[in-house]
């Protein structure tokens, strides 16, 4: 076996999402299994370089993981021109993204990035054909494709377990404590819309790739948006005024005829099984969808249930429905983050096929460009097809 080390540029892995999810449990957890194997007699090892602002917090980390100390560097330019480097990956805040990638792809590094990947779509595909242009590759993480409970209801699609499908009801979302008397579980920043902040920016990016991929492309688009909550107080207990969207209430048309629901919030409280959770009724059957379960309903057990508003309850409804097996074997469901990152090495290095390229990032960008922008106007838009 072979061993073949790839060098991967890690912008904002002092952040949560980029410390916990890429490099803990994608990188790290890739290197702890030995590596990469691409099933050719080579093993891919990873090798990350911290990159940041904060030289204190990044040496933190390399410490932290007995990683090489002189991988670890806050000057962007000097990574992007070291010829070793082969990936540039960027989970920093919005705002900083599209500068960073703009001058990886200047430096003929393969990008592979958080979403989303520009604060507005003509910045977005500006990127995709700069990329496109430059022959690298590029891929965007679309992390919820991979939840076991989203990989169990494409399983139901595929096997036409719905007929044909009506509805899709999402609902997402938690309290997010505002900072005063408990601290916020969410940056200032996301609050902040001149920060790049804004539930819409945050998540229809998200809807868009999950609709798209289980069910069709979105044809129109319908939103309501709110600040719920005016006031915040930041990391350092100081209050500031939310500028940004924390919730939003999406009304999506889908090729083929169906209907999306999608509620969106940071200021609510959760009454399900699960942070996330998508109902999705057909005419042969429903299923609800979260994180990691999935339980369905058949036509063929379908109760018919009688509206008394006058006497109690008489069903246990939940108990009505059944739970879909994992059917993956002893192993069970990798982290979704790790399993897209794996497909993305493979795809750099052993060419296979990879479909969530930049221009996919575009048309979640677009769809919250939209989305704020039926919002502000109180209008149904329609998303056109994006193209390069």
């Amino acid at each position: 076996m072979t061993r073949k080390t790839v060098r991967i540029a890690m912008n904002g892995v002092t952040g949560r999402m980029g410390y916990r999810q890429h490099l803990v449990r994608s990188i790290l957890a890739i290197r702890e299994e030995g590596g990469l194997d691409l099933g050719d007699g080579t093993t891919l090892w990873p090798e990350p370089i911290l990159l940041g602002r904060r030289e204190h917090a990044l040496r933190a980390l390399a410490d932290k993981h007995a990683l090489d100390p002189s991988l670890v560097s806050t000057d962007l330019d000097a990574v992007l021109a070291d010829p070793t480097v082969d990936i540039y990956f960027d989970a920093q805040v919005t705002a900083a993204r599209e500068n960073a990638i703009r001058k990886a792809i200047a430096a003929g590094k393969h990008i592979y990035t958080e979403k989303p990947i520009a604060t507005g779509l003509d910045g977005a595909l500006d990127l995709a054909r700069l990329a496109t242009a430059a022959g690298i590759k590029h891929g965007v993480v679309q992390d919820k494709l991979f939840l076991p409970g989203l990989l169990k209801l494409r399983r139901l699609i595929d096997g036409g377990f719905f007929g044909q499908i009506l509805s899709i009801r999402g609902e997402f979302g938690y309290w997010v404590f505002e900072g005063d008397w408990q601290s916020a579980q969410r940056p200032s920043w996301n609050y902040r819309a001149e920060g790049g902040g804004g539930i819409v920016v945050d998540m229809f990016p998200h809807w868009e790739y999950v609709l798209n991929e289980l069910f069709g492309r979105i044809r129109t688009v319908q939103a309501l948006t709110a600040t719920h909550i005016p006031q915040r107080w930041d990391e350092q207990g100081k209050p500031y005024d939310a500028t940004a969207d924390d919730s939003a209430y999406g009304i999506f048309e889908l090729e083929g005829g169906a209907v999306a629901q999608i509620n969106s919030s940071w200021a609510v409280r959760v009454n399900r099984d699960e942070l996330v959770e998508f109902q999705v009724d057909g005419t042969h059957g429903s299923a609800v969808a979260g994180l990691r379960n999935c339980r369905v309903q058949h036509r063929s057990a379908t109760p018919k249930p009688v509206w008394n508003p006058d006497i109690p309850a008489t069903e246990a409804f939940r108990d009505q429905w059944q739970e879909v097996p994992d059917n993956t074997g002893d192993e069970g469901f990798t982290n979704g983050f790790k399993a897209q990152w794996e497909l993305f090495l493979r795809h750099v290095h052993r060419d296979e096929p990879y479909t969530w390229d930049l221009l996919t990032g575009a048309r979640g960008v677009q769809l919250a460009e939209l989305g704020l922008k039926s919002s502000a106007e109180g209008s149904r838009l329609d998303v056109p097809e994006l193209s390069l």
